[in-house]
């Protein structure tokens, strides 16, 4: 792959990964996802790097599935196809490295997903969060999943069956995100946080990390699977095609009640 969809460093014993498809508000297709998720194995197989850092270039951290990646698929080709894009959340929660994400602008859909899934979360005060996939006739059945390990079911089902977007306040309330800072100041208060960390010792917090994980449930992997396993089941139905033609050919959905 040529293109480099994701960018990385590292400086100081903090490794960062930059989302870099600004174009297309760093929207999901395979080849980033594999990047995404390359980068990922990378820092958490790096001696040298103890916290990772994920921001995004452009106005907009990360709005999602790119929409034009939902065609003409059957059930099993979208089970795989969803499997390679949401592998990132499995990889950040079998992570030993401590990951903070530094978001901005428009945070939707999987974008949302990969901020929650981060260990902690830093954003720019005009930031947006949404499950917004039903919008479009899709749900966000994988950010779901570590939304579920932070918020209560009432708050989880209102924000993936409306697809409402919330304020960085909001979400800082809901437990969502860890700061909210001054537009444009996410990364420094990032950098701030990653520069604690790496004073701290290494074994102490990767054995730290570990057992806070432990207070929740094992099957993660197992529930990621089924949610993609379901979101599947609508991407191959006529429904999800006429709702995401709709968003592109900017009318209303026509709803096929099938």
């Amino acid at each position: 792959m040529s293109t480099q969809l994701i960018l990385t460093r590292k400086e100081n014993r903090i490794g960062f990964i930059t989302l870099n498809r600004p174009e297309a508000m760093n929207t999901f297709t395979p080849d980033f996802a594999q990047q995404l998720d390359d980068a990922l194995w990378a820092m958490e197989n790096d001696a040298e790097v103890m916290v990772v850092i994920i921001n995004a270039n452009g106005k907009n951290f990360c709005t999602g599935i790119s929409l034009d990646q939902f065609n003409n698929k059957s059930h099993s080709e979208y089970r795989d196809f969803l499997y390679a894009i949401d592998a990132f959340y499995h990889t950040m929660a079998k992570m030993k490295k401590i990951t903070i994400a530094a978001v901005q602008g428009y945070t939707l859909a999987n974008g949302a997903g990969l901020a929650f899934a981060s260990d902690l979360t830093i954003a720019a005060e005009s930031t947006t969060f949404g499950t917004t996939a039903i919008n479009v006739g899709l749900i966000c059945l994988g950010p779901a999943a570590p939304m579920s390990k932070v918020i209560g079911r009432k708050k989880l089902i209102e924000m993936v069956l409306t697809g409402e977007m919330i304020s960085a306040a909001e979400a800082e309330n809901l437990g969502l995100i860890n700061k909210v800072v001054p537009d444009g100041e996410q990364e420094a208060a990032a950098l701030q946080m990653a520069e604690k960390l790496v004073k701290k010792s290494p074994i102490a917090l990767r054995i730290g990390k570990e057992g806070l994980n432990r207070l929740f449930d094992d099957s993660y992997d197992q529930k990621l699977n089924m949610m993609d396993d379901l979101f599947a089941t609508i991407c191959a139905g006529e429904e999800a095609e006429e709702g995401v033609a709709a968003f592109l050919e900017r009318r209303k959905p026509c709803w096929l009640n099938k």
